[in-house]
């Protein structure tokens, strides 16, 4: 799914982006379209916004000349010492014009920050959709450490560009202006001209030392990148780094790739100080020039105190916007670095998409034919090769082989993470390519062999197939799954949190928690993946009755490591690299003599002495017949 206005719509590879092209893409979630909600009080809060910053900068450009005619009440022309009354009126209208000036400003902020906050979040939630549709293989290729920074630093690059361009860039743009025009008017053209060259100069010093120390941003950013992705996956396979003692060798490596960060952050921060020097060098030539052309015409006569006041006051109100404008510049450019990572995740493909009016899967029964399907990962090596079976509907079919044989691929297809690269899959005589993605998987429910669990509570990792359930069926799922009782005497009960990836809890109790989820989901066909082969001999037992009951009247698909878990199935297919080579029931296997049969005597021999996993047993039996 596209959004229009926010990315560049293209399938090519991420590209390097033009600023306009950045900004562009922006102003959308800055005036969002009328069909959106609240999108008229947005566009509302935006105006008002623009018209405080108009007035803002008419109060702080005109407080000035105010103060220019107090001093001059206070200082005759001809010099000539006289009582005067003191100028109230003047300095109050001073005042009064620096206070407006600051007044709108904060109204200003306070009206434009729903707008910027609902730009963020908007932004947010579309890039975290654009990533829920991408395929299984760019989230299996994905670095989370890295995609989470970037997502983080374009989030608030665009809060940055929305609110400096329209905060700072404008105004300050609005301001010189202005400047320019009362200079060029109170005095001569060539006061407004110095101004405005010294302007020039400053944004041209500025834009261009900036842009040379952009490689040091982006080689910063690589390596903050580079160092959050050491730090989150050392974090996440905590056992596996104790387990090996490598705590320091995961610190060494942190540490070293955080020294890289260090160089090219010194050297980013080193060369902004040389820039910071170039302008304030720039400021000042700027207002010695203007300062002794003021002192020129008052000594000449044709200036006054007050003038040269006056000349002195909007050189040096000018010299703040450009010193924040110096940063402003920095900030755009800086943040337009940040959000290139974002438009260019926005800008990753779907392989998978629904076809144009794709219309929902209709189950009638929960038939599962695989015709003649091919697949692979890579063109080079192929994962299925031209398989074939039915599953009518409420039957059981087991698929058994060794590692690598397609298994686990069958399923990804059933799921319609792939597609398939040639042949097709059809549920109730519809090719799953010809209807709505949502629904092909609305109707599968699945119970892996490693249930990673959300870090919440027990209730919302069931109710999670249908937020929606009712408290009485979540419970109603769980006394079917078998774990009601086991939650009901938890001191929090269904409110127990389960902690990081379900670890608070054993191997069976999450499989039972993935079984009272399916439950509620209600789907009419089932899939298990290897749901039992992570467990010890008598939770298996335990688990294997519940998925029995479970499966009862529905269509299920079993992929299996133990044999013995799958002689009640109506139909046993053996792969092996990726093809059919033996089908039937237990019985009818045993009799062939096969590759089943064989694995099967096998594991009833080892079994006592130790569970053999079924890849291991074909495994041998590939190497033996190939002998």
């Amino acid at each position: 799914m596209r959004h229009a206005g926010f990315a560049p719509e293209q399938s090519e590879p991420p590209r390097h982006r033009s600023d306009w092209q950045v900004v562009k893409s922006l102003l959308p979630l800055l005036w969002p379209k009328r069909t959106l909600p609240d999108a008229g009080n947005i566009r509302l809060r935006v105006v008002v916004s623009m018209v405080c910053i108009l007035l803002a900068k008419i109060a702080t450009v005109y407080a000035p000349i105010f103060l220019q005619r107090a001093v001059d009440a206070l200082a005759p022309a001809d010099n000539t010492p006289t009582l005067v009354a003191i100028p109230l009126a003047l300095i109050l209208a001073y005042g009064g014009a620096r206070f407006l000036g600051q007044a709108f400003a904060q109204i200003r902020d306070a009206v434009f920050a729903k707008v910027s906050v609902r730009a963020v979040r908007r932004a947010s939630a579309i890039v975290l959709e654009h990533l829920h549709t991408l395929s299984l293989k760019f989230h299996l290729d994905r670095r989370t450490g890295a995609l989470s920074r970037s997502i983080e630093r374009g989030r608030n690059a665009i809060d940055n560009l929305l609110s400096i361009s329209l905060f700072n860039v404008f105004p300050t743009l609005l301001e010189v202006a202005l400047v320019f025009g009362i200079l060029w008017k109170a005095f001569s053209i060539w006061f407004g001209v110095v101004a405005l060259v010294v302007v020039v100069i400053y944004v041209a010093f500025t834009g261009f030392t900036t842009e040379w120390r952009l490689k040091y941003r982006r080689d910063a950013n690589a390596l903050d990148n580079k160092a959050n992705t050491r730090a989150i996956d050392s974090l996440l396979n905590y056992e596996t780094v104790k387990a090996f003692g490598n705590e320091a060798l995961e610190v060494r490596e942190y540490d070293r790739v955080m020294g890289e960060y260090e160089t090219a952050t010194v050297r980013s921060q080193s060369s902004l100080a040389l820039m910071n020097v170039g302008q304030a060098f720039i400021i000042a030539v700027g207002l010695a020039v203007l300062m002794a052309m003021a002192a020129s015409g008052k000594i000449a006569g044709k200036m006054t105190v007050g003038d040269f006041t006056l000349v002195n006051l909007y050189m040096i109100q000018l010299a703040q916007p450009l010193n924040f404008f110096g940063f402003v510049y920095r900030s755009v450019k800086q943040s337009l670095v940040d959000i290139e990572k974002m438009f260019d995740l926005m800008e990753v493909d779907q392989e998978i998409k629904d076809k144009p009016n794709a219309l929902p899967l209709k189950i009638s029964g929960g038939e599962v034919r695989f015709d003649h399907v091919s697949f692979s990962y890579d063109p080079r090596r192929a994962i299925l090769k031209d398989v074939s079976f039915t599953v009518p509907a409420g039957q059981m079919l087991a698929l058994v082989g060794a590692t690598g044989s397609g298994k686990s691929t069958i399923g990804r297809l059933l799921f319609r993470y792939y597609d398939v690269s040639s042949g097709a899959i059809v549920i109730d005589g519809q090719d799953l390519r010809d209807v709505t993605q949502s629904s092909a998987r609305a109707a599968v429910g699945i119970v892996p062999q490693d249930t990673v669990l959300f870090n919440d509570t027990i209730r919302y990792n069931i109710a999670y197939a249908r937020p929606d359930a009712s408290q009485s069926e979540i419970e109603e799922a769980a006394r079917l799954a078998h774990i009601h009782e086991f939650i009901a005497k938890l001191p929090d009960g269904y409110q127990t949190l389960v902690g990081e990836r379900g670890l608070k809890l054993s191997g069976g109790e999450k499989q039972r928690v993935a079984i009272a989820r399916v439950i509620l989901k209600g789907a009419p066909i089932l899939l298990f993946d290897e749901a039992t082969s992570a467990l010890d001999t008598h939770t298996e037992k335990e688990i294997q009755a519940n998925l029995k009951e479970v499966s009862t009247g529905r269509t299920t698909l079993v992929i299996a490591h133990r044999l013995s878990t799958v002689i009640d199935a109506d139909q046993i297919l053996v792969l092996d690299n990726g093809e059919i080579i033996e089908r039937g029931g237990h019985n009818e296997l045993l009799q062939r003599g096969g590759a089943y049969a064989s694995a099967w005597a096998k594991q009833q021999k080892s079994m006592i002495k130790t569970d053999v996993v079924e890849d291991d047993v074909f495994a041998s039996h590939i190497v033996n017949a190939d002998e």
